[in-house]
């Protein structure tokens, strides 16, 4: 595994986080028009046939950008599709804010006109929110789902509690982070982002959970604050079909940090038999 603190990693990283919309030899960019708002995504560009997309969806007021070292791994193996949300990385936005089930809408709505359903789901932090929401509604478009440190753990379901957590497992991400955060960040804006994650907030995931039909495995980092084991272990347990991993010597963000030991755990889950 190489080493996520190695300058040359991380200028790789960086590399194929931010290469959009210009092509690069694994990915290219793609508009899909939504509900008259064109959604960017980011495509593997010589997929295999014959097997699922896999779909990653991205946490609050991110982009595509930081899900690509994860993405790159996973392409090798089957479509990678990397999507923006409406109003964030280079999607047009809505002029209101959109709540989680609005987002899954979007996300439902965007897998049929892409051509992308049905496919499995990976979604980080707010991101699990968007793809939980969307299992349980549209159980005809998800195959497998991969939740990758959920949010919103209702012992810490507070601005104030979730930017704590946030902040301890800080130390532990890969520095080259930062520039990618904040450059998703000025896409969104500050106002978008807020209005965001108050109404992630108010998402009740837990009493969703028990909805999803599709085989689902659940990860946190070894390292991370923001979803706690107790936290993880809950979901998994609410999930009809959930099951539990680790990362080992990962944060929060594992899908940029610790993009290998993610994908070592994903594809085996990926490639099992649902049935």
């Amino acid at each position: 595994m190489p080493n996520p603190w190695n300058w040359k990693t991380m200028r790789a990283k960086h590399a194929v986080a931010t290469r959009a919309p210009e092509p690069d030899a694994l990915f290219e960019s793609r508009w899909t028009n939504v509900r008259g708002a064109q959604l960017h995504s980011r495509e593997s560009r010589h997929p295999p046939l014959g097997v699922t997309p896999l779909v990653l969806v991205h946490g609050l007021a991110v982009s595509h950008r930081y899900l690509m070292p994860l993405g790159a791994l996973l392409s090798t193996g089957r479509p990678v599709r990397a999507v923006d949300l409406p109003g964030f990385g280079l999607s047009e936005g809505a002029r209101e804010t959109l709540d989680v089930p609005a987002l899954a809408d979007r996300l439902a709505d965007w897998l049929k006109a892409s051509g992308n359903a049905p496919a499995d789901l990976l979604g980080n932090s707010v991101g699990a929110q968007v793809a939980v929401d969307a299992a349980a509604r549209y159980p005809e478009l998800v195959r497998k789902l991969v939740l990758v440190g959920p949010t919103m753990d209702p012992r810490a379901r507070s601005m104030t509690r979730q930017a704590l957590r946030w902040l301890r497992g800080l130390p532990r991400e890969n520095p080259g982070l930062l520039p990618i955060l904040l450059r998703d960040l000025a896409d969104a804006g500050l106002v978008r982002a807020v209005r965001t994650f108050r109404e992630a907030l108010r998402d009740p995931v837990e009493r969703k959970l028990p909805s999803v039909l599709a085989p689902a495995l659940v990860t946190r980092g070894e390292h991370e604050a923001v979803a706690s084991q107790r936290w993880a272990e809950e979901v998994a347990r609410l999930l009809p079909h959930g099951e539990l991993a680790v990362v080992p010597d990962s944060p929060h963000d594992a899908t940029f940090t610790t993009a290998h030991g993610l994908a070592a755990i994903t594809v085996p889950f990926l490639d099992r038999d649902p049935a």
